[in-house]
This record gives structure tokens, C-alpha cells and sequence, in this order.
């Protein structure tokens, strides 16, 4: 499934990127102390934006809570390099949690009935959906420069 994203600054080819991406997003947040927190998280892309979720204890809800400016990344870790990251702002939706995570059991598990799966289902109704809004978009791709690297 392709989604034609809403906003602009998601162009079709960054949507197939991370439609076609299956790693956590790393997202940063402020902390109320100014000093910046990095998380891995689960995300899907749905209508323009990255959508995550976490519980609402989370420590990065307090943070998101108190200041919605954040950055992300996703990108792996190995070759060939290539990525896309950005700035955004959050805006938290407690009654799409539910929602939210269900679909990201269905994108990084393939459906809700594995045993983890079901653990975290079995906690959904505290569960808040973390929506992230691109205000900046940087997309990178070294696979041509590093081909030589790659053992080809």
C-alpha cells in the first residue's frame, strides 16, 4: 500500500522510503532541563505525518507534554547509507493510541496475535498515539558514492 502522504514536504519517494523502512524512528525531544532525549520508536506514515505510540507514563510524553518541538531520523545503521530526517512538532492524541499501536503490530510484527503483540495489546487502553508533523525535511541517499564499499 502506497500512501500519498498530505503534506508537501513528504514526497512521493520519501513516503516509499519509509513506507519501505521497517527500523524505529529515532525521535529527540527537549526535556524540561533543555538537555535533549533520544528514543527509538515504532512509527507508520499516515496522512502527511509519523506517527508513533507509547504509554502515557512515558517520560517522552512528560517531555512532548511540555514542549512539542522535536527532531527524528530514520535511518539504519549500516551500508549503504541513506535516510531521512527532519523537524517536526508533536501534538498527542490519547484516544488514537489504541489505533496507533494496532498498526504498528500489524507493520513491525505482521499482526497482533504474537505473544508480544498480544502483551502490548493487553495494556492499549493507556496507550497514547505521538503524531509528528514535518516542519523540515532532509533526505539523503549515498548508495552511488559508496558502491565500491559495498563489494560490488
Amino acid at each position: 500500500m502506497t500512501t500519498e502522504p498530505a503534506d508537501p514536504l513528504i514526497s512521493p519517494d520519501v513516503a516509499r522510503y519509509l513506507e519501505g523502512t521497517r527500523i524505529p524512528l529515532r525521535l529527540a525531544a527537549v526535556t524540561e532541563s533543555g538537555w535533549p532525549l533520544v528514543l527509538s520508536l515504532w512509527f507508520v506514515l499516515r496522512e502527511g505525518s509519523l506517527w508513533c505510540a507509547t504509554q502515557r507514563t512515558a517520560k517522552i510524553v512528560r517531555h512532548l507534554e511540555a514542549n512539542s518541538r522535536c527532531a527524528f531520523e530514520v535511518a539504519p545503521e549500516q551500508l549503504p547509507y541513506r535516510g531521512v530526517r527532519g523537524r517536526g512538532t508533536v501534538i498527542l492524541h490519547r484516544a488514537r493510541g489504541k489505533e496507533i499501536l494496532e498498526a504498528l503490530l500489524n507493520r513491525y510484527l505482521g499482526g497482533t496475535t504474537t505473544p508480544l503483540a498480544r502483551r502490548l495489546l493487553s495494556k492499549s487502553e493507556t496507550e497514547v498515539a505521538i503524531e509528528i508533523k514535518p516542519v523540515t525535511l532532509f533526505a539523503w541517499d549515498y548508495s552511488n558514492r559508496m558502491e565500491g564499499s559495498l563489494g560490488r
